[in-house]
Formats: structure tokens, C-alpha cells, sequence
């Protein structure tokens, strides 16, 4: 198990810090840009109404990741919304180290070719510093998550945080680590 785990860890240190010392001409292994982080987060606007709505989402991302979820809390009131400064609206939970590997690992190995009429990722949601952000529409796409016990369908954000410096060098390491972005015919 503990092999599975660390596969794309393995990967990253024996293939592709040399391929990225190549492709950008590094003069030191400390300039190839690494993995700091995975963000996942879950916005529940409908919170606001269905209070059991954070406990389930709770439960369901600590499933997923494999790591205690935390609800997010309004700063700020905002009358339109029915929202109170204080109100759980969300959840999120970040992943480093191990538990990170583990999780890229199984979202793409397992999950993404889960989702229905799957050709690829965008590969234009890099914010300009060399991070990546994606949408999921459907936490079923996850094999943690049991289809009997899902009373709503929602979506999450899973954000990529790299130490590169470029959104080319950003693009180049997840797209070595396995990441499959859509084919660019231009």
C-alpha cells in the first residue's frame, strides 16, 4: 500500500526533476519548480437554509481526501443571501506531504476517468504564478463516496499550489506528473 501511495512522489524525484533540468535549463535541482500543495474546497451557498447540509459535506470530504475536512465561516453579512457573519458556508481541507501524493495520485488514476464524457482538463485556468485550479461538477466521480447515502449533488475546486514561477513551468510538471489536459490543436 505504502508503494501505491507514493508512486507519483517516486516518479517526481527519479524522472522528472532531471526532464525539467533539461526542458529550463536550470543550474540547480533547488530552481525545479515541486508540488507545495492540494487545495480542495466546497461552496455551499445553500447552507444557509439546510444546517445538516455542512455535517454531510464534512463527512464527504474527509472522505475523499483521507484527511479531516474543516467548515468555512462568512466574515462578512450579506442580507440578499440570508447570510450571517459567523454562518458555516463551506468546506475545505489542505493536503501536503504524503496524503498529497496519495490524493493526485487517485484523482488521476481513478477519478477523472470517472466523469462522464471526459476529454481532458483546461489547461488555461493557471493564475499567472504558477498555480493551478480545476473544477469538479460531482463528488461522485470519487469511489470513497457511497451513491445510496448522497441526498445532493455537489461540486468542489481542487487548486494546484507549485512553486514554479511561470504558469510554462507550472504546466510542464503536471503535465509530467500526469495531469491530462486537453490536446491543444492550434
Amino acid at each position: 500500500m505504502d508503494k501505491i501511495k507514493l508512486r507519483l512522489k517516486d516518479k517526481y524525484q527519479e524522472e522528472i526533476v532531471s526532464s525539467l533540468m533539461e526542458q529550463f535549463q536550470y543550474s540547480s535541482v533547488m530552481q525545479v519548480p515541486k508540488l507545495q500543495k492540494i487545495c480542495v474546497n466546497q461552496g455551499l451557498g445553500s447552507a444557509t437554509q439546510d444546517k445538516k447540509l455542512i455535517d454531510t459535506a464534512v463527512k464527504e470530504m474527509t472522505a475523499i481526501v483521507g484527511q479531516k475536512a474543516v467548515p468555512t465561516i462568512a466574515k462578512k453579512s450579506v442580507s440578499n443571501f440570508k447570510l450571517r457573519e459567523g454562518m458555516p458556508i463551506g468546506v475545505r481541507v489542505t493536503l501536503r506531504s504524503d496524503r498529497m501524493w496519495e490524493f493526485l495520485d487517485r484523482l488521476i488514476s481513478v477519478a477523472l476517468p470517472r466523469v462522464r464524457d471526459f476529454r481532458g482538463i483546461n489547461d488555461k485556468s493557471f493564475d499567472g504564478r504558477g498555480n493551478y485550479t480545476m473544477g469538479v461538477t460531482e463528488q461522485i466521480i470519487f469511489p470513497e463516496i457511497n451513491l445510496d447515502k448522497i441526498n445532493k449533488i455537489m461540486g468542489m475546486d481542487i487548486t494546484f499550489v507549485t512553486s514554479a514561477r511561470t504558469d510554462a513551468e507550472a504546466f510542464a510538471l503536471l503535465k509530467a506528473l500526469g495531469m491530462p489536459f486537453k490536446n491543444q490543436n492550434k
